[in-house]
């Protein structure tokens, strides 16, 4: 078998596939049009951030079985199209987690005392001793945008600099936060709170533009702030006019929307401390993923063994066919419920019943944690580590099982558990593949868990259909499906809706303004 590496890395990498019988070619620097044109020869691919694997390159991968990522990022495969080709992306969660932390509180002990910019001075022959007054990271409050591998560590390690932390994660419980030594906050008064903020969170539509101009108007004037995780985060824009007008002292950016940059204006100001994507750059960690994608393309080529792969889990081939519909229905459910659920996560469990509780239940637990994980942490979310991130959040996972099989054959239900409310939600498979969610709370439909969704509670009221249709209309977005429940007839239900394509967040805004629709929030499956 063939395995090409289309970005530079470690020669230790090519070292392992080689001693394991593959073969391997070195091809760094290719344009999309030369990948395409030879990429139908290998079986895998190993890459870093440089190359881009899009649908179109897939297209022509006749006979790919796996892409490697050296590192955790997969935001330049495209994970649907490659799943839909049966091939295996793989990561390497946790190998840049330390050297991604140290980067991070060194950029921030070098904004603090503005070392980079009396560097520059310096070496102009100029002393500038009291331009360069620095501030102290004592007693300073960190606010921290996502904490989990690195985010955790970097709060670990700026405990020892006697900062006051706060931490902001959808998935951190109130009891795991108190372990960890800091303290649990919302997002909002995270950002009104911290003298110091520092992002680990991946890029999602959610997160997206989070810190824009509206959320830097509730920060302290002279916030300072620090991003090693994703550009595209922060509004890059909004974020220049702050420090321009001073209300964020200084910044400091590994990452940017666009790498390289082109006439960055935030690379024209002294207020940005800023470094060309180095947060994994360390000899140590590049070593570290190398090996490790080495050793897991080896894995799955030579010994048919998946590990580390965010669209497959490890199952045995001879149960493939039975449990696959059931890991996908369990991965949609978990999915959909984390969209819906807000609030700490204090346990989750898993029921099966009638034919579900017969089958191997262990991957298909695992499909349905990672499908509530993703929507927030996105690719560093894999089927290995997703029972590991639960438990590193202070998530409970509990499973049952009853052949009982009530008003369907078989059925996947989770309950989500915070201190003071619990969610149901539950799905069963029509002809023994598609799936179906039948349970929202104590609603019962029918959803085709797929695409986007518009999930709506409202009064059951005559007019609310054709309101939400037309409004739909008007902004040219097609309607695939509706689905309904109720709970009494005049009473509180809910409407889904499948849409084509997405709904801005000003549309959102007008669906929230209809007459009789009380919430509404859109899912993406």
């Amino acid at each position: 078998m063939k395995v090409l590496i289309s970005d530079n890395i470690s020669t230790k990498c090519v070292d392992i596939l080689k001693n394991a019988g593959l073969k391997v070619d070195v091809k760094t620097g290719m344009s999309p049009d030369e990948l395409k044109a030879c990429i139908g020869d290998y079986h895998g691919l190993i890459i870093r951030s440089a190359t881009k694997v899009t649908a179109d390159i897939l297209e022509a991968a006749k006979n790919l079985k796996v892409i490697g990522r050296a590192g955790s990022g997969l935001d330049n495969v495209d994970k649907t199209a490659a799943t839909k080709k049966g091939i295996v992306v793989m990561n390497t969660p946790g190998g840049n987690t330390i050297t991604t932390a140290e980067h991070t509180i060194a950029l921030m002990v070098s904004l603090a005392r503005q070392i980079p910019q009396a560097t520059m001075s310096m070496k102009s022959g100029k002393w500038e001793k009291k331009k360069f007054m620095g501030v102290e990271l004592f007693n300073k409050t960190l606010g921290i945008v996502g904490i989990g591998n690195i985010g955790s560590q970097v709060a670990r390690r700026m405990q020892a600099f006697s900062m006051n932390i706060i931490a902001f994660d959808p998935f951190l419980s109130e009891e795991k936060a108190k372990e960890m030594g800091v303290e649990k906050v919302a997002l909002k008064e995270l950002f009104k709170r911290a003298d110091f903020i520092t992002i680990h969170t991946p890029l999602t539509p959610e997160t997206k533009n989070l810190i824009n101009k509206e959320v830097i108007k509730t920060m302290k004037p002279g916030v300072r702030i620090i991003n090693c995780a994703r550009g595209g985060i922060i509004n890059e824009k909004d974020l220049y006019d702050a420090l321009v007008e001073g209300k964020v002292a200084v910044a400091a950016l590994d990452v940017l929307e666009k790498e390289p940059p082109e006439n960055n204006p935030l690379l024209t100001l002294d207020s940005v401390v800023t470094t060309p994507h180095l947060g994994a750059s360390t000899r140590e960690a590049q070593e570290n993923v190398a090996v490790a994608v080495a050793e897991q393309v080896v894995d799955y080529l030579v010994h048919d063994t998946i590990r580390n792969a965010i669209n497959f889990p490890s199952i045995p081939s001879d149960q493939v066919a039975k449990l696959n519909p059931y890991i996908n229905l369990a991965e949609r459910l978990g999915c959909f419920a984390a969209q819906m659920f807000e609030g700490g996560v204090t346990q989750i469990t898993i029921e099966y019943k009638g034919d579900a509780a017969d089958i191997n239940t262990a991957p298909v637990t695992i499909a349905a944690l990672k499908g509530f994980l993703t929507p927030i942490l996105e690719e560093t979310v894999n089927f290995v580590n997703a029972p590991l991130i639960a438990r590193e959040r202070g998530i409970e996972i509990k499973e049952i099982k009853s052949t009982d099989q009530g008003d369907y054959q078989s059925l996947i239900a989770l309950r989500i558990n915070a201190k003071k409310k619990t969610s149901y939600f539950a799905g069963t498979l029509y002809g023994k593949k598609d799936p179906r969610i039948v349970f929202v709370e104590n609603f019962k439909v029918e959803i085709i868990p797929e695409g986007a969704l518009l999930f709506m509670y409202n009064n059951d009221k005559p007019g609310v259909i054709g309101n939400i249709g037309s409004l739909l209309g008007k902004n040219k977005i097609n309607i695939a499906r509706m689905h309904f429940g109720r709970e009494t007839p005049g009473g509180t239900a809910i409407s889904v809706v499948s849409i084509d394509s997405p709904a801005s967040p000003a549309l959102l805004k007008k669906i929230q303004g209809l007459p009789n629709i009380l919430s509404v929030k859109q899912i993406r499956l």
